[in-house]
């Protein structure tokens, strides 16, 4: 237990020791802390004032390198400023001695213009002097040609009254008299330059113009055979002509319901006639009835069957035809309907013409006149071609063929100026472009060949006729008369009612009248005779 207590007691001893001992290393290193701090704090005192110091007399030194600067700068400041003053002064003291310069030159110059005004001044007042002379002059001159004047008119108002009395004539009646008189003269001299001037250019009109045609026409030769609107179809025999007819005409009557073609049957040998005024129904009637001669068999289900069969051959044959035309005048782009119809052409006739073949011969005569003038070739071309393009329909819809080729022409996209020259051919509108006129030309030109067109004796008659009485239904008209088949017309006038100038304007009226009442071919020539005879008898 001792043991153990001293061994207690010398462990707390030994703890306390050892708390003290920690305790006094605390204390001496708090007071090592202390003292090193107060040192450090001197130290740190020292070394604030030395830096202090040094910081002073850098300023001071900044101060004085400032203050020597700032009275550089000044100094620098005051010169620069004086030499800029007296820049400025100079450039002043210049301005203003060239203002004053400038001022001088002004007055002198006003000098000038005041010794000029004083001049003018001067000059005006002696004219003004002068001027007002030769007004008192021309006053008194005046005033003179007045009291002139006065009796001049008297005399004249004596004279006046002096003539009347000796013609019987009063002023107005005389100076009536001088008016028409002077326009009876200037419509002879009128008439005659008139007559000179169309001389001088139908001469050399008709001589370019007969030109252009005559190398047109030698360029573009085409025979003309007159066609009809019946078709011919020749028989092996006579027997045949039972068959077409068949059992109680069976035969015939399917033919003509399936063609809308009659059929004339008579007693010329061999022969079957075909009338119909559709070109294409009628071609159809002929095809389908020489197969079925060629065929033997005739009876109403064959005929129906040879009939489809040919109106599909012709619609080919129609294409065909259209696309040849439109090769062999060399234009393109035409629309496949407007190419049907050209082919539909192969089998229409007018006057006895082909207008298939008279199509493309205007197409082609008024291409090579435009070429001769140094026009639209292509254009006159198509418009050729297509002029008679409302024939194609005109035995199916109502109208005239140029109002239906017009329509067929717009409803296809053509040019305006083509359907222009399509309404234009035959004179119903104004033609807008000269290869319009070229058109109305080679159609005359096509129409008017020998043998091209055939007209039946009761309308040729009938022309000569009416063409006469339009010549008599004018003033002053003693006889007409139609010659040359129609193609001049002779009027002779009564010469106490017409004189010649006269003559001149009746001819034209004349020709007017023609053109605006009457439908031929090519032209009309008007010649109208004036003869005055005068007789006498010696006994």
């Amino acid at each position: 237990m001792n043991n153990l207590a001293n061994l207690l007691l010398s462990d707390m001893s030994l703890g306390l020791a050892v708390g003290l001992i920690v305790v006094a290393l605390v204390v001496g290193a708090a007071a090592a802390v202390l003292s090193t701090w107060l040192v450090l704090k001197n130290v740190s005192k020292k070394r604030s004032a030395k830096k202090l110091d040094e910081t002073s007399k850098r300023v001071e030194e900044m101060l004085k390198n400032a203050e020597t600067e700032c009275k550089q700068l000044k100094r620098e400041a005051i010169a620069e400023s004086k030499e800029q003053d007296f820049k400025r002064r100079s450039e002043f003291e210049q301005e203003m001695k060239e203002k004053r310069a400038e001022q001088q030159r002004i007055e002198s110059r006003l000098g000038r213009q005041e010794d000029l005004l004083e001049k003018r001044e001067t000059e005006i007042s002696r004219k003004e002097q002068s001027l007002e002379a030769q007004k008192n002059n021309w006053q008194k001159k005046n005033e003179e040609v007045q009291k002139v004047q006065e009796q001049l008119s008297h005399q004249q108002e004596l004279m006046t009254a002096e003539l009347e009395r000796i013609a019987q004539l009063t002023k107005e009646e005389a100076k009536k008299q001088l008016t028409e008189e002077i326009l009876d003269e200037t419509r002879r001299d009128l008439a005659v330059q008139v007559r000179t001037l169309e001389q001088e250019a139908k001469d050399e009109a008709e001589s370019n113009a007969k030109n252009i045609i005559s190398l047109a026409i030698q360029r573009c030769a085409a025979d003309h055979a007159s066609e009809t609107t019946v078709s011919v179809v020749p028989l092996p025999n006579d027997d045949m002509k039972a068959r077409i007819i068949g059992r109680e005409g069976r035969n015939i009557r399917a033919i003509e319901n399936a063609t809308g073609i009659e059929l004339v049957i008579d007693d010329t040998p061999e022969v079957v006639i075909l009338s119909g005024f559709d070109p294409v129904r009628r071609e159809v009637a002929r095809l389908t009835l020489e197969k079925l001669i060629s065929d033997g068999r005739i009876h109403p289900a064959r005929i129906e069957e040879t009939v489809e069969k040919v109106q599909k051959e012709l619609d080919q044959q129609i294409k065909a035809a259209g696309e040849n035309a439109m090769f062999e005048v060399g234009i393109f782009g035409l629309h496949p309907e407007i190419i049907k119809l050209l082919g539909r052409l192969k089998f229409r006739t007018s006057y006895g013409q082909n207008v298939y073949r008279h199509s493309i011969e205007v197409a082609q005569l008024a291409g090579l006149m435009a070429q001769e003038l140094g026009l639209d070739v292509n254009f006159a071309k198509r418009a050729g071609l297509l002029h008679d393009i409302g024939k194609a329909v005109d035995h199916e819809q109502e109208g005239t063929h140029i109002q239906l080729g017009a329509d067929i022409a717009k409803k296809y996209k053509e040019n305006a100026m083509i359907v222009n020259a399509i309404m234009a051919h035959h004179g119903d509108v104004e033609p807008k472009t000269v290869e319009a006129v070229l058109v109305q030309a080679a159609d005359a030109i096509s129409g008017a060949r020998p043998g091209a067109r055939r007209e039946t004796g009761a309308g040729y008659v009938k022309r000569l006729e009416k063409l006469e009485e339009i010549a008599s239904s004018f003033a002053g008209v003693d006889k007409s008369y139609a010659i040359q088949a129609g193609r001049e017309v002779r009027v002779i006038v009564k010469p106490d009612q017409v004189d010649d100038a006269k003559a001149l304007f009746l001819a034209k009226d004349i020709a007017k009248k023609i053109e605006a009442e009457l439908e031929y071919p090519g032209q009309i020539k008007v010649n109208v005779i004036r003869e005055f005879r005068s007789v006498e008898y010696a006994k």
